[in-house]
């Protein structure tokens, strides 16, 4: 049994820290495939830290400070003796598992062309991706997305800057997704989907489906669905799996993805209709995030002709904290007026 199979199970609490204008925010660590996965008291996953990259701060005290790599914006503390034992361990055993790099160079110059074959014929497409995925730090993930909604304005209009709106969007994000979240929404003037979601937490909405709703609750369920409808899913992944081996490789070794591939990419996505997630994960999301069923399912209904059945409402006659004040809403909806 590997140094990682024993600790698989192990889990802890830390307070981790996104960005150095951040506060901390207690969060849940635990180990992934070679990775430490951060996620959030309900179990969302935050972000995932390659366990080689990992460097300590401050070796033998405690309580332990980590960053992911040199760039050390995000910050992660733990005061928990044993799982700072095991990380350290699991890392030394997964050092020592990694090529020297004087020997690394002795067989590279006469193997290269054999290690690309070997890499493009046996290491599978699929499983160069997931290790891809996760290495991608919080970080390099919202650059990718906000490259992507500049490209998606070509065709949207650009992104509404009105500042009560944007207060109004981010005390929305606050409530559906706690306080803290890292999560950005951005109302667009015109967008096929309604809403979608890109990488780095970035959700994005039509102006013009606001104009057409008239409760809070409704714009949250779209929020939540376009959330949804990639929450199984890493949002790099349908990316990376649709522009090629190529992308992958070059995110994996440079942090980067070409450009013209975003924007390919981004402005096919801009252009796409708009597609629910099946009715009992949209349910789950509204009943999670504290929203009523009715009226998602009214905007659904009058945007296409179609109720949506999701079940009984766990918020059928009972109070529950309202989704935006009225002031916020109306500046939300007018978003993209001035």
């Amino acid at each position: 049994m590997t140094a990682l199979e024993r600790y698989v199970r192990l889990e802890s609490d830390a307070l981790w820290r996104a960005t150095p204008d951040d506060q901390r925010r207690d969060v849940v660590i635990s180990f992934g495939k070679a990775t430490l996965v951060i996620a959030d008291q309900a179990g969302r996953p935050l972000a995932h830290w390659s366990l080689t990259a990992l460097i300590r701060k401050n070796q033998g005290v405690q309580p332990a400070l980590y960053v992911p790599d040199e760039d050390e914006s995000e910050l992660l503390e733990i005061s928990d003796d044993t799982m700072v034992e095991a990380i350290e361990e699991v890392r030394k055993a997964l050092s020592k598992s990694r090529p020297h790099p004087g020997k690394l160079r002795l067989w590279l110059t006469g193997l290269g062309i054999t290690a690309a074959v070997l890499l493009a014929t046996l290491w599978l497409p699929s499983a160069l991706t997931r290790q891809t995925l996760a290495v991608v730090p919080p970080a390099k993930r919202s650059e990718i997305g906000m490259v992507m909604l500049d490209h998606m304005t070509q065709t949207t209009g650009p992104v509404c800057d009105d500042p009560r709106a944007k207060r109004a969007s981010g005390r929305l994000a606050e409530r559906l997704f706690g306080a803290e979240t890292p999560v950005k929404i951005f109302v667009v003037p015109s967008l096929p989907a309604r809403s979608l979601r890109l990488p780095g937490g970035i959700v994005v909405i039509s102006s013009d489906m606001l104009r057409l709703i008239d409760d809070p609750a409704s714009a949250a369920g779209f929020i939540l669905a376009a959330w949804m409808d990639d929450e199984m899913d890493d949002p790099l992944e349908p990316i990376l799996d649709e522009t090629g081996v190529g992308s992958t490789l070059r995110l994996l070794t440079t942090g980067g993805i070409d450009d013209a591939t975003l924007q390919a990419y981004a402005l096919r996505l801009a252009q796409e209709e708009a597609q629910s997630p099946e009715p009992q994960v949209i349910a789950t999301a509204l009943a999670t995030a504290g929203v009523p069923f009715g009226p998602y399912v009214n905007a659904i209904d009058k945007l296409t002709g179609s109720r949506p059945e999701l079940g009984p409402d766990p918020l059928s006659g009972v109070g529950y904290t309202p989704i935006l004040n009225d002031s916020d809403w109306v500046s939300l909806r007018n978003a993209c007026d001035t």
